[in-house]
């Protein structure tokens, strides 16, 4: 089941993309079929649920946010795609990573052990779909009709996307960092930004969808990079104050 008024979302974004829907359809049901049910769901339900979450987004703050991020070992983080490898350099293990397995195709063997990768699938990427029958720990995630292993949980980008995870298993709050969505791409927002301006346009829109998430539920949304409608903006010596609102 996915977010209420999604589908209004969804059907919006694939005419301002020109997408194709069956595309969509299509690769979903690839992974589906490359998907065996398992219990990670519950994994992900008890990282999440009633926590304070880190979401870390591959913008250009990301940098300067890792000592920070660092510090908070026992905090559940949830990362997009190519943040992820910032990460890795700098020995932070994510307990989530969020992926249409542009970022960090080339690097899933490094986190493959016990962090739980959930797996976007879209008509662009069917041809890499394949990769998770080595994973150990994931789950299948669509834009479109949810199957039996595959879950509609909202989002468009891998950054947003991670926001609407954490909101849909009930966080108690959601702290974001490197989640800039302005004009500048940082480095570790995938390998190649062949059109700079589709990719400027498509973090508008998932700027668009995170104010309307914080619209849908009483979870606590704060962010230490770009201000974002219906979230704080923090310093990051505002955070441990919030971790401990959770007791």
């Amino acid at each position: 089941m996915s977010i209420s008024g999604w589908d209004e979302k969804y059907n919006t974004i694939i005419k301002e993309f020109n997408y194709n829907k069956n595309d969509d359809l299509k690769s979903a049901k690839l992974l589906n079929s490359l998907l065996r049910s398992n219990q990670v769901i519950k994994k992900v339900r008890t990282l999440i649920e009633n926590n304070t979450i880190f979401v870390i987004g591959a913008g250009p703050s990301l940098s300067k946010s890792i000592s920070i991020i660092k510090t908070f070992d026992k905090i559940t983080k949830i990362v997009a795609d190519g943040a992820t490898l910032a990460l890795i350099e700098n020995k932070i293990r994510p307990d989530i990573v969020v992926t249409d397995l542009d970022g960090i195709y080339n690097h899933i063997n490094e986190i493959n052990n016990e962090t739980v990768i959930i797996v976007h699938a879209h008509g662009d990427n069917i041809n890499k779909l394949n990769i998770v029958t080595k994973l150990k720990n994931c789950i299948g995630t669509t834009e479109t009709k949810p199957m039996n292993n595959i879950y509609n949980f909202g989002g468009f980008t891998d950054g947003d996307r991670c926001v609407f995870l954490a909101s849909y298993f009930n966080a108690k709050n959601i702290i974001t960092f490197g989640m800039d969505l302005g004009n500048k791409i940082g480095r570790y927002s995938g390998k190649k930004n062949k059109n700079r301006l589709l990719k400027i346009k498509k973090m508008k829109v998932a700027e668009n969808l995170l104010g309307w998430l914080t619209t849908k539920n009483k979870i606590k949304y704060y962010t230490t990079s770009k201000k974002i409608t219906g979230f704080k903006k923090i310093d990051y010596n505002d955070i441990e104050n919030i971790i401990k609102s959770e007791f």
